[in-house]
């Protein structure tokens, strides 16, 4: 007998619950009388919500209708995918109505006076949730999937219901925190994006328009080859994956072989910008300043590197940078191949870049800086608010604190 179905404490969903399975999508017209309606599939439901932005119709017998259609508090959960994303789900809140969905989505019913719809969301997105559905799933090479009966058995708690409310209502509340939060965030970059504006324009009369290349060095990258990888001299670089807006993740770094002389041309050095050369088209040219220590990383060539010149301050080159990010500068230079953009080192050091005296460039950067701090404090804010709802979560759901 496993782990759990020895856990008496915690009756199995489908005692507490109606399960189905959806409708399979069919490509020939159904016989008899049907009607096209909308449903879900696997790409509708994420993890924590339903994305109504793609949505699909198919023609469906009218006698099935009733079988498949969602209702306000059904809970929605995957069959398979990758398997990190396995049994992820969402409460249907009903915005579309009829819905149904596929047979790659499980929808699940709460007999609500034993367990309520919000309660069993909350348990399926956290941990212990989670590692339910990787120690049942059945796994080939990158993809997982469960069963309806595997899902059937999960073990699931069940307080009673006011406390199972009371939970639903503390974790809710500190979402509605996390929303506030992140309202203001999004405002706050509407504002940076006008106060900017305001200043580049209120410079229009004093500034001049140079190549890049005239105000800075533009290097591209060593290329990643098979050789490099096994060759001596390994030596940490920086790649697209660690250049974020506005900053260097260091998480995750990897090797390559640089003899010396390819240290000497590739070596970052503080105040060097790198950008992105390969991305989607939205994020193409996102770029950061490197702060770490002269010569500590190399640099990939998916990544493009800045270095100002004399007349340019890095911070005010970064500026400039995201504003032609926001503004779609990049992207209109972008030679777009398959799903990637392609800056391009040459087409970048032609883009005519708005030089203006070093005094200017400073008051610009505090503005910068103004904005940044705000953002950063915010971002902070969210984080915590974020640490203590898993907190509650896990607590609250394992019953290791009561409510």
């Amino acid at each position: 007998m496993s782990a759990d179905e020895k856990r008496t404490d915690h009756p199995r969903l489908d005692s507490v619950a109606d399960i189905s399975g959806g409708i399979a999508l069919n490509g020939s017209s159904p016989s008899g009388s049907s009607v096209m309606l909308p449903y879900l599939r696997v790409a509708n439901v994420q993890d924590g919500y339903i994305s109504v932005t793609d949505i699909k119709k198919m023609p469906v017998p009218v006698r099935l209708v009733e079988k498949f259609r969602l209702r306000r508090g059904d809970v929605l959960l995957t069959e398979g995918g990758d398997i990190d994303k396995l049994g992820r789900g969402a409460l249907w809140d009903g915005r579309i109505d009829p819905c149904l969905h596929q047979n790659h989505v499980f929808r699940v019913r709460c007999r609500e006076t034993k367990l309520l719809p919000e309660f069993l969301a909350l348990y399926m997105g956290s941990p212990e949730g989670k590692s339910y559905f990787l120690r049942i799933a059945k796994q080939t090479t990158n993809l997982a999937s469960i069963s309806l009966s595997q899902l059937g058995a999960m073990p699931i708690p069940c307080p009673p219901i006011a406390e199972q409310r009371r939970i639903t209502e503390l974790v809710d509340a500190v979402s509605r925190q996390e929303q506030v939060i992140t309202a203001s965030i999004a405002k706050l970059k509407d504002v940076r994006t006008g106060v900017m504006d305001g200043l580049f324009e209120a410079e229009s009369d004093t500034h001049v328009e140079v190549p890049v290349r005239e105000v800075g060095e533009v290097r591209m990258g060593k290329q990643l080859s098979p050789s490099s990888r096994e060759a001596s001299g390994q030596f940490p670089y920086l790649r697209v994956a660690n250049v974020l807006r506005g900053r260097i993740d260091y998480s995750d770094i990897k090797k390559m072989a640089f003899d010396e002389g390819e240290r000497e041309i590739y070596g970052l050095r503080p105040g060097d910008i790198l950008l992105n050369e390969g991305q989607s088209l939205e994020l193409v040219g996102r770029s950061a300043i490197y702060g770490g220590n002269e010569g500590e990383f190399c640099f990939q060539n998916t990544l493009i590197r800045f270095r100002s010149g004399r007349q340019v301050l890095p911070a005010y080159a970064q500026a400039v940078f995201e504003r032609w990010l926001d503004n779609g500068v990049f992207a209109a230079i972008a030679k777009k191949t398959t799903s990637i953009a392609h800056l391009g080192s040459e087409r970048f050091a032609a883009l005519n870049f708005p030089l203006v005296p070093l005094s200017r460039q400073r008051h610009i950067v505090e503005g910068v800086d103004a904005f940044s701090k705000q953002e950063c404090s915010l971002k902070s804010e969210l984080a915590k608010l974020g640490k203590l709802k898993q907190g509650i979560v896990d607590d609250l759901l394992s019953g290791r604190v009561g409510v």
